[in-house]
């Protein structure tokens, strides 16, 4: 599925990006509004994101692949 963005100029919705659907083609929007995280959630999720920037500031990171590696060995193992 294709995610495309819009903005609301004069309550119409535009959609600034070119259209790869036949001409007439209709498509369904839905609005979001937000996330369904409560505030220690949210706050836990910012810490966990301010964690991981600053490691990779430090240089405490490991490549893609490695990272990938890490989770089909955990995939492999949980069966």
């Amino acid at each position: 599925m294709q995610s495309l963005r819009a903005r609301v100029v004069n309550g119409r919705y535009v959609i600034d990006e070119p259209a790869h659907l036949p001409e007439g083609a209709e498509v369904n929007l839905q609005v979001i509004e937000g996330d369904d995280l409560d505030d220690d959630e949210r706050a836990r999720l910012h810490a966990a994101i301010e964690e991981g920037l600053e490691d990779a500031d430090a240089g405490r990171v490991i490549s893609m692949e490695e990272s990938l590696a890490e989770i089909r060995a955990l995939r492999c193992g949980s069966k």
